[in-house]
């Protein structure tokens, strides 16, 4: 009994660690591939979903994971975060043009618009924590992350156009 309550405690401690950044990653996006996914989101901007088939995780995750099946879960979990950084960025500066072209009343909309969102993310992203409790969790919920922020990325681009 107390060998399960221990296991318990250590899945919580990892599952709350991971799901607050403990598990950084190992360094920034290089330039070239921020570049990378600012270009290729670019090309794509019209095209929310063939952005993502075309630039998600092809750009930066996969090249730094290398061969499939040749990087251990902490690894996966390393590359998934060094791109949800570079996805971040556009994110960012995505989100800053969107507000500059707003009213008030919209620049409130817009801001409660995306705390929803970050808490959709959150939420969704973190569930892998839950569901799996294992290591694979940890690389499962830095894909969503990264995933779910280049899906908003292009979305804050394409509301700038409008």
């Amino acid at each position: 009994m107390a060998c399960r309550i221990a296991l318990a405690v250590f899945a919580l401690l990892f599952a709350s660690l991971a799901s607050t950044g403990a598990l950084a990653q190992s360094r920034k996006p290089t330039s070239v591939e921020v570049a990378a996914v600012r270009n290729c989101a670019e090309r794509n901007k019209d095209d929310i979903d063939k952005g993502e088939q075309d630039c998600l995780f092809k750009l930066v995750a996969d090249r730094c994971i290398g061969s499939p099946g040749s990087a251990s879960d902490a690894t996966l979990a390393d590359c998934y975060q060094i791109e949800g950084l570079a996805w971040d960025a556009l994110l960012n500066e995505n989100y800053k043009a969107l507000l500059a072209d707003l009213d008030d009343e919209q620049t409130a909309k817009a801001r409660a618009m995306q705390r929803a969102w970050i808490g959709y993310r959150d939420t969704t992203c973190e569930f892998y924590y839950h569901k799996i409790r294992g290591t694979m969790a940890g690389f499962m919920g830095a894909a969503c992350e990264t995933r779910e922020t280049a899906r908003r990325a292009m979305l804050l681009g394409f509301f700038g156009r409008l």
